[in-house]
């Protein structure tokens, strides 16, 4: 598969997204899953069959675990990183090692409800009123959910709607988002300006 985009998750939780990913797309595959404590990530990689790696992160730095990260991601020749519910923060060096090569995926229309996490952010949206939320697959900076956006999916809010029922949904538009962002990027069509990303 010369020439194909290697990708990588990192995660720390259930990855059900990873399902979006799981299937070759269009210039890309998923090459690695690297989870820092035992999860439902790391179950369902090798599940799949996806070379799996766990790296314990208990009792690390930031920086010195972020160095055992690099050099197995260079081991594997990942061109892009994708943080798929990874609950660590990434060092500085780190971001700058990988940066234009990083994405996440997030459960709001950022820059609404930044820096939340899982259902704490849909929880949020219903107590704010939202009628429209949605997720946002963003590149990697040194803030926290700053960076510049690659792709959102706008979803409607339903007045019976929970946390629960919520995060199904957007969880469906996260998928959509991933396959459709990191597609672009194995294409070569994403180009940064600033805090724009443009799509050729």
């Amino acid at each position: 598969m010369s020439g194909t985009l290697r990708v990588a998750v990192l995660a720390s939780t259930r990855g059900s997204d990873l399902d979006a990913l799981l299937a070759p797309g269009d210039g890309y595959e998923l090459a690695l899953v690297v989870c820092n404590k035992e999860c439902g990530a790391l179950e369902r990689a090798r599940a799949n069959g996806v070379a799996s790696l766990l790296l314990p992160s208990q009792g690390k730095a930031r920086e010195e675990y972020d160095a055992q990260l690099t050099a197995q991601l260079e081991r594997h020749g990942i061109g892009l990183v994708v943080l798929v519910g990874y609950m660590r923060l990434l060092s500085p060096g780190f971001v700058a090692r990988w940066r234009g090569r990083i994405m996440n995926i997030h459960p709001s229309l950022l820059p609404a409800f930044a820096g939340g996490m899982d259902e704490d952010v849909h929880a949020a949206v219903l107590a704010r009123g939202c009628k429209v939320t949605g997720c946002t697959l963003h590149f990697v900076d040194e803030g926290t959910d700053t960076g510049p956006i690659v792709v959102q999916e706008a979803v409607p809010v339903r007045d019976d709607d929970t946390p629960g029922t919520l995060k199904e949904r957007v969880q469906e538009a996260e998928r959509h988002a991933l396959r459709e962002g990191v597609a672009l990027f194995a294409q070569g069509r994403l180009r940064v300006e600033g805090s724009r990303v443009r799509v050729a």
